[in-house]
């Protein structure tokens, strides 16, 4: 059975100045002002997406969770919460215009919403703390609050939550867990809720209430941030004297209806600004190779354009490749712990095997050898195919018969979400309730580490 998951295309946001990526994760160059609208867009549009602020302990987390960071890298919108963030683009060459904390954001946002009638539902608030914020926004159609029992994340009731939400059908979503629970909860079912616009709101709404004062970020994690901020400046001011300008990209079609990025030599955040546009119609209309032949300096804008470029790419189903890389960009990219995010092949002949293996590979198949039913898993294990796999998984558990072992290959998968991780519990809890051996073996480095993350190692792992 062949599979493609293709998800529902979210707006295509237009920004004027290209982002930049710090300790590898990609920060949009907007302002408050510029915040403001862009929700406005997206929530015109119709479509879901989901927003993020990120200070200095978040990023220092995300060094160590792979997960955060691809929920990061996948944001529609990514926004500084601290000024050592901004302190931090300007010495890497892109300074962003302003930090955002969510006090400084969410009231305005409620006042727009008054102004523009946007329906509001606040998740992690009981009624009081509802009636509270309505009292200080009397216009504010506030569509629902609802604060669920205090549980771990694989263990709340999504589908009671999620019924809740598309019954009030609100425009915007603020969501109060708690970092990182609240991004990873969003993560997971921001595309079943269909909220335009969905944004983590700290662990309490108590700040919207006007009885307590924002509470002052901890920045426990300060040197582990300057440290990774240091090394991404050494490393990029190490090499931009040895390397001058060039022409700008060309994108060309293969004979196989693929387009190709020509990158310059030079992919700095002037390459990027002047090219962003022509990239992003490229990943918007065919899988992309993106040739690095002639590249010897990027830095962190470049990278931040990347990021950005594939995470498009992704949305509409494409499949977007680095192609040769030289040892200088490989290393900004190991540096920020990109390297396993993108797919990096030395050839376009390569990219072009890859994309006709993935066309014609299922996401499940399965073989019976004695008492042994094996299943193998192929590709990502994320919110965007959990639902589908598991159906997949299903039929083929059909087969069992009482005394047999199941075995879950997990070889061939690349990543795994806390979507990917509930589907997982949910396999191994049914069916040991039901007196059947179910495992899941042969797990990469970087999946085992989203599962170490949420200590389910030894209940999931053999």
């Amino acid at each position: 059975m062949i599979t493609r998951f293709m998800p529902t295309p979210a707006l295509a946001i237009k920004f004027d100045r290209a982002p930049i990526a710090i300790a590898g994760v990609p920060f949009d160059n907007v302002s408050l002002a510029e915040i403001l609208a862009l929700a406005g867009e997206m929530i015109a549009s119709g479509q879901p997406h989901y927003a993020a602020a990120a200070g200095v302990d978040y990023l220092a987390a995300a060094l160590d969770d792979v997960e955060l960071r691809h929920i990061l890298f996948d944001a529609h919108l990514v926004m500084a919460e601290d000024k050592t963030v901004v302190w931090a683009s300007k010495i890497l060459g892109n300074e962003l215009p302003e930090n955002v904390t969510l006090p400084k954001l969410i009231p305005p946002l409620l006042e727009l919403a008054e102004k523009r009638n946007w329906r509001v539902f606040l998740l992690g608030a009981d009624d009081t703390v509802a009636g509270k914020i309505q009292a200080r926004h009397p216009k504010l159609r506030l569509v629902g609050a609802h604060a669920p029992p205090i549980q771990p994340l694989l263990e709340m009731d999504h589908a009671g939550i999620l019924r809740r939400l598309r019954a009030a059908k609100p425009d915007i979503l603020l969501v109060a867990f708690g970092s990182p629970k609240q991004e990873k909860w969003i993560n997971m079912n921001f595309r079943e809720a269909g909220v335009p616009f969905v944004l983590g709101a700290g662990p309490t709404f108590d700040f919207l209430t006007g009885e307590t004062a924002p509470a002052r970020r901890a920045g426990k994690h300060f040197s582990k941030f300057i440290r990774a901020v240091f090394r991404q400046w050494w490393r990029l001011r190490a090499r931009k004297s040895a390397v001058v300008a060039a022409a700008g990209p060309n994108v060309i079609p293969d004979p196989f209806g693929n387009l190709v990025i020509r990158a310059p030599e030079r992919l700095d955040a002037a390459a990027a600004q002047a090219s962003q546009s022509e990239w992003l119609r490229a990943a918007e209309n065919s899988h992309v190779m993106f040739d690095l032949t002639d590249t010897v300096f990027a830095d962190s804008t470049g990278v931040g354009a990347l990021i950005r470029l594939r995470r498009r790419a992704r949305e509409l189903g494409w499949q977007f490749f680095l192609i040769a890389p030289r040892p200088p960009v490989e290393a900004v990219l190991k540096l920020m712990k990109l390297d396993e995010f993108f797919t990096i092949q030395a050839s376009a002949a390569g990219a072009r095997i890859v994309m006709e293996s993935a066309a014609g590979a299922a996401s499940v198949t399965s073989g019976v050898l004695e008492a042994e039913l094996r299943i193998r898993w192929t590709g990502e294990v994320t919110a965007l195919n959990a639902v589908e796999l598991g159906a997949y998984t299903e039929s083929e558990l059909s087969q069992v018969t009482p005394g047999m072992t199941v075995v879950i290959d997990l070889s061939r998968v690349t990543f795994v979400d806390s979507s990917g991780l509930g589907l997982m519990v949910r396999f191994k809890r049914n069916h040991t309730r039901r007196n059947l051996n179910l495992k899941f073996e042969n797990a990469i480095p970087s999946v085992r580490a989203v599962v170490r993350q949420t200590q389910l190692e030894e209940f999931l792992l053999d």
